[in-house]
């Protein structure tokens, strides 16, 4: 199964969560997408919340079904809770850093600037947005790639960056610094409905 390459707001508004991260999706239309979106009441089965769940945090992170469903059996084998590992999972992944970093305003424009082979790692080109990024590890932008229009207005925006990254302004580079604690990750996903959604299917 491909990646979803639709539009991104009407998808924001049927899962009732911002994927940008923004909001802005939802400050002015705040049910889902369609002619009868408003009067949409129809009660969710347990199935339907379960599958829901997962479908928000899958789009969030832009993976398609077989690359998060491996990360979800990777997470099985790890120390710990097995929702909040498939969690820090993804958000190990190149492409999230460079989003988190500042170096893009959206995952989608992160996973461009990868492909496009603009980032580094260690000193050395990366193009691969699933790279799982290791504490410690170094991500900036080639030399050439540090003066795109779209870097620099993603940087100038920069509200703020999550405690587990760190970054140097002088050297336009960052890196994961430690591993997320939950309260960390996002608040609106129940990851444990996508445990219990992948336990009755796998």
């Amino acid at each position: 199964m491909s990646r979803y390459t639709g539009p991104r707001w009407k998808l924001s508004r049927r899962l009732g969560l911002s994927l940008s991260g923004t909001g802005k999706e939802l400050a002015r239309r705040n049910y889902a997408p369609g002619q009868h979106g408003q009067n949409q009441r129809r009660k969710i089965s347990e199935y339907g919340s379960q599958l829901r769940e997962k479908q928000k945090l899958r789009f969030m992170y832009d993976v398609n079904e077989r690359q998060f469903r491996n990360l979800f059996l990777r997470a099985g084998k790890l120390d710990g809770i097995h929702g909040v590992n498939l969690m820090v999972l993804l958000e190990e992944r190149l492409d999230n850093l460079v989003y988190r970093l500042g170096f893009a305003t959206s995952r989608p424009q992160a996973r461009q600037l990868v492909n496009h082979g603009h980032v580094t790692v260690d000193g050395k080109r990366v193009d691969i947005p699933s790279y799982e990024v290791q504490v410690g590890q170094v991500i900036s932008l080639r030399t050439k790639s540090k003066d795109l229009a779209i870097v620099k207005d993603a940087l100038e925006n920069v509200v703020g960056r999550p405690g587990f990254v760190s970054y140097d302004e002088n050297n336009m580079s960052g890196s994961l610094v430690r591993l997320p604690e939950r309260d960390e990750l996002e608040p609106n996903i129940d990851e444990s409905l996508i445990v219990e959604y992948y336990n009755k299917i796998l």
